[in-house]
């Protein structure tokens, strides 16, 4: 781990905290940068680049260590300004090598290339030349799209007295594997130097999930198998693990991918919760039933316990399915796994029912949705409500409307709406009219076609009928 020269406390990690990787905190917000920071740095902000000296030596603020390097996190976006600070500031105090390092990545992320390595030069003569400053030259020239100038600088690194050993590897590869579609390059490089600089676990990690953001399913494999004949099998590789597997899973490989997990589950190194979350998310929206379930029995028989989301992701996309039997082993299972449903759970299970036209399998789940006081949503009970009246069950549609109403569940105007329809149809003109009323007391929006298709249906009815709707008619207002 290279250490910060600053504080001596270990850098930040541009890549995932397994990887040591020595790169700083450049480029973020400053929140707690000191007013004499804010104030120099609304100079640079506001004041000609030509008059910034000036400027800068009348506001008496002292360019001290701390300072500069607050102004520099401010300034990625005003190199020119940045520069012309730099040099007043390094006239009055010398520059901390975390300063440096400032610079030459303001330079960099801004492409001013030659002037970036006019600075490394200068850091050689003053001695404060470090990896980090490589690792920024790297990151810079990688999200410039300058892959091979990347490659070319970590070619140069001994001829400034920096080594070329498996951090600066694996910095190099960390800054190409972060760009789109440079694989190819990362993997050139890497079978280049590997017998040079022998590669650590966190190579093969990188390399991995540079695979898994690429989706390349064949590096994948080779860089695997070359990782587990040199590196072998730990539970410390873990992120290596997942982000292989992952790709299997992405590439619609899961097949193989399970034959690997029963394989490391001999070597100890199953993985944990974040690759079966991944993976199962990835397989819900693939709507791969099948392999879900396969790979849910493993990860629970290994004593890993889902959470809320991923239990309604599984009932989600049995029900789909129409796996009703199995999506219900699931809502069964949770409590036991300490996990308590939600209106989630039960309505992926409501909606699949009702989409099967399981008239007396809805009404059940509906009554018990109701004791577990689990609302349905919506769409679900107007879907409800027509699935009852094509099942020639209108006294359950009404106990959904009746529910609706009693329990506030809005928007409500399309359920009101198949209500009315579903009367109508049934001629049942004493509860359309009963309805229609209670409906438009509640100013509840029933559209035209309802309307003209009830008062067609009323024609049918007794003239007692027909003059109780004329009045309702006369009350109902067209939007």
């Amino acid at each position: 781990m290279i250490e910060n020269p600053r504080t001596g406390a270990q850098a930040i990690h541009s890549k995932p905290s397994q990887h040591s990787l020595p790169c700083y905190d450049y480029d973020i917000p400053n929140p707690t940068a000191s007013s004499g920071a804010k104030t120099l740095f609304r100079i640079l902000s506001t004041v000609p680049v030509s008059e910034l000296e000036t400027e800068l030596t009348r506001s008496g603020i002292p360019p001290r260590p701390e300072c500069v390097e607050d102004v520099l996190k401010l300034c990625y976006d005003s190199p020119a300004a940045a520069i012309k600070f730099f040099g007043w500031a390094g006239r009055i105090a010398k520059h901390t090598p975390y300063s440096w390092n400032l610079m030459v990545d303001i330079l960099g992320k801004n492409r001013l290339f030659e002037a970036m390595w006019d600075a490394i030069r200068t850091m050689r003569q003053e001695g404060v030349l470090s990896l980090p400053t490589f690792a920024s030259v790297f990151s810079s020239y990688c999200i410039a799209d300058k892959v091979n100038e990347a490659i070319m600088s970590f070619d140069v690194m001994g001829r400034f007295g920096i080594d070329q050993n498996v951090v600066a590897l694996n910095s190099l590869l960390s800054a190409i594997c972060r760009e789109d579609k440079k694989m190819s390059k990362a993997i050139e490089f890497f079978e280049r130097v590997k017998i040079k600089i022998p590669p650590n676990a966190d190579s093969y990690a990188i390399l991995l999930e540079g695979c898994e953001k690429e989706g390349n399913v064949a590096i994948a494999k080779t860089t695997f198998g070359e990782m587990a004949i040199r590196i072998g099998w730990s539970p410390l590789n873990m992120s290596a693990y997942d982000a292989f597997l992952t790709t299997l899973v992405k590439a619609s490989q899961t097949d193989e991918a399970i034959k690997f997990l029963k394989f490391m589950k001999e070597k100890d190194c199953i993985p944990g919760m974040k690759f079966f979350s991944n993976a199962l998310n990835v397989l819900i929206h693939q709507g791969n039933a099948t392999h879900a379930l396969s790979l849910w029995d493993i990860m629970v028989g290994n004593g890993l316990l889902p959470n809320l989301m991923m239990y309604n992701g599984m009932i989600g996309l049995l029900s789909d399915k129409n796996e009703i039997d199995k999506a219900f082993d699931l809502l069964d299972e949770m409590v036991f796994n300490g996990v308590f449903s939600d209106p989630l759970s039960y309505n992926a299970i409501f909606h699949s029912l009702i989409k099967s036209k399981k008239v007396r399998g809805v009404a059940n789940f509906f009554f018990e949705m109701k004791k577990n006081e689990q609302q349905p949503t919506h769409r679900n009970c107007t879907a409800a409500i027509k699935m009852f009246f094509e099942g020639d069950d209108p006294e359950m549609a009404i106990e959904v409307w009746n529910y609706m109403i009693q329990n506030h569940v809005r928007p409500i105007e399309e359920s009101a709406n198949a209500l009315l329809i579903g009367l109508r149809n049934l001629d049942r003109f004493t509860d359309m009219r009963k309805f229609l009323d209670d409906m438009l007391d509640r100013k509840i929006d029933i559209s035209e076609s309802t309307m003209s298709k009830l008062k067609s249906a009323f024609r049918r009815a007794r003239r007692s009928e027909q003059d109780a709707f004329a009045r309702l008619a006369r009350r109902w207002k067209p939007k």
